[in-house]
């Protein structure tokens, strides 16, 4: 299996599938891995495309490292892996946590090798309730989620796949796979690392790496997302982003690429292909 060693040692778990078509790089959610991603890789590589999807250290088969599970270090694993690749008009892709590491790349390492960005159901711009932010979540959600974590993991991933991650407590239809396949990743992540990322796309702001972005950017978001509400996360990330182009899936929740996974495939490479 190919991994990519970073500055520190770490290494990182990647899949890399498909042709020498334009590459497509994308980022998964908390706590989620490479994966999660499989279904898009898959569809993205039988349509002429380059698919690399990457576990983020701490994450599924990459290095459980102590440290650098923030924001910074995610992204710059990220840079290596496209400088290791020698990756060039590449889209980025990112759900959830993974909008947040892709939008905190172009930030840190601007855009010479991204043609493309594509934030779906992503954290950015911030999360998190502040002075500044007053629209964001109250600190107790994600001191919850931290309660969660420490006491029973397995149980908190359980509770999440079956309640709001899926939108299965709006549905009741949700498939038991992709419930299943959430648990069984979640528990491929360091307790660490797992713990510690909540704060990560929680409390990092990403306001000012959206307005660095100076690429055409597809934000694709739930009106009845409830991880990241659409008015926290993709109406206000599409106004910062210059060339940003909003699309709302009316009735759907945050786990876009499993529970709309044609209508996301298909607008992510008329996007692509454009």
């Amino acid at each position: 299996m190919p991994y990519t060693t970073v500055d520190d040692g770490a290494e990182i778990f990647y899949k890399d599938w498909g042709t020498d078509g334009s590459p497509v790089v994308l980022s998964h959610g908390w706590p989620l891995n490479a994966d999660a991603w499989e279904a898009t890789a898959l569809f993205l590589a039988r349509n002429g495309h380059r698919a690399v999807a990457h576990d983020r250290r701490g994450h599924g088969r990459s290095s459980q490292t102590w440290h650098g599970n923030e924001m910074d270090t995610y992204a710059d694993d990220l840079a290596t892996l496209l400088d290791t690749l020698d990756l060039r008009d590449v889209t980025l892709v990112g759900h959830s946590t993974g909008g947040g590491e892709i939008v905190r790349y172009v930030g840190r390492h601007g855009t010479a090798r991204v043609s493309r960005l594509v934030l779906v159901g992503a954290v950015p711009p911030l999360m998190l309730r502040t002075d500044d932010n007053p629209g964001g979540l109250p600190v107790e959600t994600f001191d919850a989620l931290r309660a969660g974590e420490a006491r029973n993991r397995s149980q908190l991933y359980r509770d999440l796949a079956d309640g709001p991650f899926f939108g299965h407590n709006r549905t009741g239809d949700v498939d038991q796979g992709f419930r299943d396949a959430f648990w069984l990743q979640g528990m491929a992540c360091g307790h660490r690392a797992a713990y510690e990322c909540i704060a990560a796309f929680s409390a990092t702001d990403f306001r000012a790496d959206l307005t660095a972005v100076d690429v055409p950017t597809l934000v694709v978001h739930g009106d009845d997302d409830q991880i990241v509400p659409i008015d926290v996360g993709g109406r206000r990330a599409a106004e910062l982003v210059t060339d940003a182009t909003l699309l709302v899936y009316e009735g759907s929740g945050h786990a876009l690429p499993d529970t709309d996974r044609d209508r996301l495939h298909a607008d992510l490479l008329s996007f692509i292909d454009a």
